[in-house]
């Protein structure tokens, strides 16, 4: 009896249907593992890029639609220090999968949180890190991007999407509100009147209508996202380092505060630019007409 019932435990073993996961994200040619040294469970981070100066993080927790666990948020913080720090990288990619950008924040881990865990631990504050980084980051977003992953999407400088591409805030089917910015950052770039159908029904919105209302940059096809965007990441990483920090920060002053201020912040910055080697090596090229080599970090 042994024999004939290994054998059919064999052929029931190889009847067995394979879990299926999404795609893995194509690796573009001549990527390199961004640190020997650093091991990721949750991220894939590289340099990428025809000058090695592009920083590509793609986030890798695909059994789970890539939802922002907390391990996952520390590891994208500590991937964007060390991008932040890196003096080769001038602009950062941001994706996931070709399924999810990321599908949410980890409802399991929030599940179960009481209002004095919540607000004596500073919940997800944490995430703030990705919009304070200096240099700039694009948002290669296929597939969903709801609640927390809208919210990261939108941390990011830029947003390029996928033709497949959905946005959405649906915390309300929850029985809770966006709490990493969703309310905040969704209002600004889309308006009222969206921001608040989307937040109050939870509806999800195609690549199509966020580009419409003024959320995503551009459309691309799915296979061609990610090249789009590094194309992208690789002209501002040829410019100057410095002062394309400073062009952000001016940006983001007409994002976050009145007119007034905010061309006060782009004045300042502006003169700023006059006390570094670049501009004047900028401005020296144009004149000579040949192109420039920018040298500030």
């Amino acid at each position: 009896m042994a024999a004939p019932l290994r054998a059919i435990l064999r052929r029931r073993r190889r009847r067995a249907p394979r879990a299926r996961l999404p795609p893995p994200l194509r690796v573009p040619h001549g990527a390199r593992g961004y640190s020997a040294g650093t091991a990721f469970q949750y991220l894939l981070v590289q340099k990428t890029g025809a000058q090695k100066n592009v920083g590509l993080i793609q986030l890798n927790r695909p059994q789970a639609l890539n939802a922002l666990c907390e391990g996952l948020m520390a590891e994208l913080r500590q991937a964007l220090e060390a991008m932040e720090s890196d003096p080769e990288v001038g602009a950062i990619v941001l994706t996931g999968s070709q399924k999810a950008f990321a599908a949410g924040a980890d409802i399991k881990e929030m599940q179960n949180k009481t209002f004095q865990e919540c607000y004596n631990s500073g919940f997800l504050a944490g995430w703030d890190k990705v919009s304070v980084v200096r240099k700039p980051i694009i948002a290669a977003v296929n597939g969903y991007a709801l609640g927390g992953g809208c919210e990261l999407a939108m941390m990011c400088d830029i947003i390029y999407a996928g033709e497949k591409a959905q946005f959405g805030q649906p915390e309300i089917l929850l029985g809770t509100i966006p709490g990493a910015g969703g309310t905040q950052r969704l209002t600004r770039a889309v308006g009222k009147s969206l921001a608040m159908e989307m937040v109050l029904t939870g509806d999800r919105i195609s690549a199509k209508e966020a580009k419409e209302a003024g959320l995503v940059s551009k459309i691309y096809p799915v296979e061609k996202l990610l090249d789009a965007a590094i194309a992208c990441a690789e002209k501002i990483a040829s410019n100057s380092k410095l002062v394309t920090a400073m062009a952000k920060e001016s940006v983001n002053a007409a994002f976050e505060t009145t007119l007034t201020e905010g061309n006060r912040t782009e004045k300042r910055l502006f003169y700023a630019t006059f006390a570094t080697s670049d501009r004047k090596e900028g401005m020296t090229a144009f004149v000579e007409k040949r192109k420039a080599k920018f040298t500030d970090s």
